[in-house]
Formats: C-alpha cells, sequence, structure tokens
C-alpha cells in the first residue's frame, strides 16, 4: 500500500545531531532521547543530539538536522522513504535515514535542511512549523 505526500507530515526536530563512533559505550547515554545505535562486526556506531556525545568518540560527523514522519507507520506501506528521497536527491541533498518500530527519522546536513523542507512542501508533504 502506498501513501500519498499530502498523507504525511513531517515535523522537525530541534537538536543538532552527529554521526559518530564508538569502541565501546562507556560514556554513551543511550536512553537520550533521540539516540540510535548500530553494532556491526566492524564497528559502533551511534547518532544522537550533539550535546549528549561523549568523550570518547573515534570518529565523528557533525552538523546534521533531523525530521521525522509523524505518527506510526504501518509496514505494510511503501515507498514512503523513496519519495523524500527522490525529491531530496533531485535537488542535490544527501540524506540518510533510521527506521524505529513507529516511523522513519531522515537526516540532513544543517546547511542544506530549510532547503529540504521548503522542497518537501513544495512536492504536498505537510511539514509542522516548529521544532521539538
Amino acid at each position: 500500500m502506498k501513501r500519498q505526500a499530502s498523507e504525511l507530515v513531517l515535523e522537525p526536530l530541534a537538536p543538532a545531531f552527529t554521526v559518530y563512533r564508538v569502541k565501546d559505550y562507556t560514556g554513551v547515554d543511550v536512553s537520550c532521547p533521540f539516540c540510535f545505535t548500530g553494532v556491526t562486526d566492524e564497528e559502533h556506531s551511534l547518532v544522537c543530539p550533539t550535546e549528549a556525545v561523549p568523550e570518547n568518540t573515534e570518529d565523528r560527523e557533525d552538523s546534521w538536522r533531523c525530521f521525522r514522519i509523524r505518527g506510526v507507520l504501518d509496514f505494510s506501506l511503501t515507498g514512503i522513504l523513496a519519495g523524500i528521497a527522490e525529491i531530496l536527491a533531485s535537488n542535490e541533498i544527501g540524506l540518510f535515514a533510521v527506521s524505529t518500530f513507529n516511523t522513519d527519522y531522515i537526516f540532513v546536513k544543517e546547511e542544506q535542511f530549510p532547503k529540504a523542507l521548503s522542497l518537501l512542501a513544495q512536492a504536498g508533504y505537510s511539514v509542522i512549523n516548529g521544532c521539538r
């Protein structure tokens, strides 16, 4: 099942985010809001508000902003990220996404964030004014 852009509400989040890598989770507060972790056989990678980044980072990329698709997305829905990615890619705006059980979080570099939201609004997405 596919949803139209006009049915989706995008909610910008207030904090600046950092993507970073650590050797272990010493000093990492995984309970802080908007902390996303990924563990593979090669790395421990996290995304969290910049103010929560611990001292023991191995590498980091700052200056990301985020919006989420508001509400709970059913797993049977298709093309939601693809639709957003297509609009941003056609305007040379890179992104990365994190999905949770409920919804998707889309990260864009801070300097491109206002343009990204404007383009998505022009494409029919509802963008909430203000940030949480």
